[in-house]
């Protein structure tokens, strides 16, 4: 088992779970010296694996999934901790090991009780990895779960204002979604294979035993689709991301925002999409309405926010609705660009959350009507919260702008006047974007300085400043060299667009 690298990122964050717990309470320097390695490790092997899934591309190694491996878990249900990776899978796995290595400086000085919340931390970047890395649904939903269980601590016990309500309502609300989806994997196990054949969990098997009757999958597409969607943030579904993102602690709103959200649109896409082929076909205007609906919503609502932090939520709102609403037109541009924009969004959110976290350490509000001129007093700050800006409204040169172009070229093409209504409404949110990022940027960065105690206020320290680095380059990288994720995912798609092209004779 532990000749597959894949295991590891499973057991790196539990062996940091069980170097924290040797350390002391007030033992900061051990604590972050786990946190550090484990970290750093973790993305040390996230580039490796990358790297390494490049060169068997270009051998010409075009198989499904590679370093695969199964292992029986429990014989009576059939249930395996069996894991592959392809493009997709791999770029998903990089993206976790970024923001979880950035997360650890930019929660440097946490308080109070930093043992226990990098505990739970720890066990969060369990469940996230886990789950890109499984290919059996049912130990999936299980890391799925595991993901979701620590966020209620975490922002219960180190987040900001309303924490409790916050926390409180984040749980409700996707373990509701869970409720649903645990109702659609059931559906898929119950109808896993052909007449007289052994049920199974593997979500390849599922797909070439194509055994599903196709009144069953209108039922468990709902299922699945709004269960994941939930996750994702859809309309109307969402209300639950603005008020958990605007009290959680920075790290964990980094990590949330950057890579939770995307496991919800991961989820769409790899089960719901790829083993529901023929109602993914005939159901996807329904929720294309409803993901059109996030992506101007969360752009509007944005616009009318004062507060940082729930500026950046329903921002993010917007452009996780993108990512489903580019899945939901089927095609592999537009699926591409759903790739790249929960690359680029994860990467672009990650930077602002980090930074609020920052500037609210320093200023002790969030209020944009409170603040003004800080470039004048933290420049670096200042800089890298352009960036991030300009990355969120599609500046060419970084990630946003080459993710959203390709979702809207590809939900263009081939398209008839339902799906090119909703996409020209959708272009709408580009321009929103744009007027509530210049806002923000004029307002707080810009302008005579507010308040003059601010004017003591220092710059960013070492930590905060490898955790903002790392992010940004990782932004100006996918903008400036995009082509290598195309040559990553291009022949992930292969089998969901077989999928879906059979099901339609």
């Amino acid at each position: 088992m532990f000749d597959n690298i894949l295991i590891w990122f499973v057991v790196i964050p539990i062996a940091m779970m069980a170097g924290l717990g040797l350390c002391r309470n007030s033992g900061m320097k051990a604590i972050r010296t786990v946190m550090v390695v484990c970290s750093t490790v973790l993305l040390g092997l996230a580039i490796w694996l990358c790297c390494d899934f490049l060169r068997l591309r270009e051998m010409g190694v075009t198989d499904e999934m590679v370093h695969t491996g199964s292992w029986m878990w429990y014989a009576p249900l059939n249930i395996h901790l069996a894991v592959g990776v392809d493009g997709i899978s791999v770029l998903m796995i990089l993206l976790s090991a970024i923001i979880v290595f950035a997360g650890t400086f930019a929660s440097w000085k946490i308080e109070p009780l930093p043992k226990n919340f990098f505990l739970w931390y720890a066990l969060l970047s369990t469940g996230v990895f886990g789950f890109f890395i499984s290919i059996d649904i049912f130990t999936m939903f299980m890391f799925y779960e595991v993901a979701l269980i620590p966020m209620y601590l975490l922002i219960g016990v180190w987040g900001t204002g309303r924490k409790e309500y916050s926390a409180m309502k984040l749980t409700l609300m996707l373990m509701g979604g869970s409720a649903f989806l645990m109702l659609g994997l059931l559906g898929i196990f119950w109808h896993s294979a052909p007449e007289g054949g052994q049920l199974t969990w593997n979500l390849l098997e599922i797909a070439h035993n194509n055994a599903i009757d196709p009144d069953w999958q209108y039922m468990l597409f709902f299922f699945t689709f709004v269960g994941f969607g939930v996750l994702g943030a859809m309309f109307p579904f969402h209300t639950w991301s603005p008020d958990g993102h605007a009290s959680a602690p920075t790290a964990v709103s980094m990590l949330h925002a950057g890579v939770l959200m995307k496991l919800g649109g991961y989820g769409c896409f790899r089960i719901a999409i790829f083993l529901l082929p023929q109602a993914a076909n005939e159901l996807a205007w329904i929720f294309i309405i409803l993901t059109g609906i996030s992506i101007v919503y969360g752009a509007f609502s944005a616009c009318v926010q004062t507060d940082l932090k729930y500026i950046n939520a329903y921002s993010s709102v917007s452009h996780c609705g993108m990512v489903l609403f580019a899945i939901l037109m089927l095609n592999a541009t537009a699926m591409t660009g759903a790739i790249m924009q929960m690359l680029s969004h994860g990467l672009m959110t990650a930077l602002f959350f980090a930074l609020i976290g920052m500037i609210y350490g320093r200023t002790h509000t969030r209020d944009i009507r409170q603040m003004g001129g800080l470039m004048k007093i933290m420049p670096y700050l200042g800089v890298c919260y352009m960036i991030a800006g300009f990355a969120s409204l599609g500046l060419p040169g970084l990630s946003g702008f080459v993710a959203e172009m390709t979702i809207f070229f590809g939900a263009f093409q081939d398209a008839d006047v339902f799906h090119r209504i909703f996409v020209i409404c959708s272009t709408t949110a580009i321009v929103i974007t744009a007027v509530y990022i210049l806002r923000v940027v004029g307002k707080l960065l810009l302008g005579p300085v507010q308040d003059d105690h601010h004017l003591s206020l220092t710059d960013a320290t070492w930590f905060e400043r490898l955790a903002t680095v790392t992010l940004i380059l990782c932004i100006a990288g996918i903008g400036c060299f995009p082509n290598w994720i195309n040559e990553a995912i291009n022949h992930s798609f292969t089998p969901i667009i077989n999928a879906l092209q059979a099901s339609v004779f």
